[in-house]
This record gives structure tokens, C-alpha cells and sequence, in this order.
């Protein structure tokens, strides 16, 4: 990670779009770029998105990358550890949905008795 961060740091500083990269716009670009990730699926029924042709899932794999650019740029803007935060989302995660209590199901945790 941290070396594909050090990577889109010299892609942006050579094109000086360094003023560009506010939160903000970053923010709004993952957005555009993730509603592009779901415009592939929009209109399949569930099957049918896991039978995907190589041509399709090569336009989905350069959304994904998208995705990821803008996300990791937007974590770095904000000194946010990507990889720490996940960890640490699954922990609250692991809390919220007590195995127990929501295995096989996928309800919101505020649905669970």
C-alpha cells in the first residue's frame, strides 16, 4: 500500500494537480468512481452479475482501480492508515453482529433483538 501511495504521490505532483486534491474532491471522485463500479450491475439480476464475460470484469477491474486510487489518495490527504482502520471497523464490526445472534442473516444490527 504504502508503496502505491508513494506511486500516485509522484503521478500527481508531475501533472502539479496537487491543488486539486482537496478531501472534498477526492471524496467526490471515489463517489463518481464507485457509482461507475455499479453501473455494471445495475440492471442484471443477481445470477447473472456472478457470470461475468472477461470483457466486462476487465471494465470492472479498471473501475475497482479507480476506486482504490481515489481511496488510498483521500486516506493519505487525511493521514488516515487504511489497513488500520479496516482492522478496526471489522472489531466493531465483530461486536455489532455477535455470530450467535445474526449468522445466516442480513439484517442492520439495530433489527437484532
Amino acid at each position: 500500500m504504502k508503496e502505491l501511495q508513494r506511486k500516485l504521490k509522484g503521478f500527481v505532483s508531475e501533472r502539479e494537480w496537487e491543488k486539486f486534491h482537496t478531501p472534498k474532491n477526492l471524496a467526490m471522485a471515489l463517489s463518481v468512481e464507485v457509482a461507475e463500479v455499479v453501473e455494471h450491475f445495475q440492471w442484471l439480476e443477481p445470477a447473472e452479475s456472478m457470470v461475468l464475460s472477461p470483457e466486462k470484469k476487465r471494465q470492472i477491474r479498471d473501475e475497482l482501480g479507480d476506486v482504490l486510487i481515489y481511496l488510498l489518495q483521500l486516506s493519505e490527504k487525511l493521514g488516515i492508515d487504511l489497513v488500520r482502520a479496516a482492522h478496526d471497523k471489522v472489531e466493531k464490526n465483530r461486536a455489532k453482529y455477535p455470530k450467535d445472534r445474526v449468522r445466516g442473516k442480513a439484517a442492520k444490527y439495530t433489527e437484532y433483538d
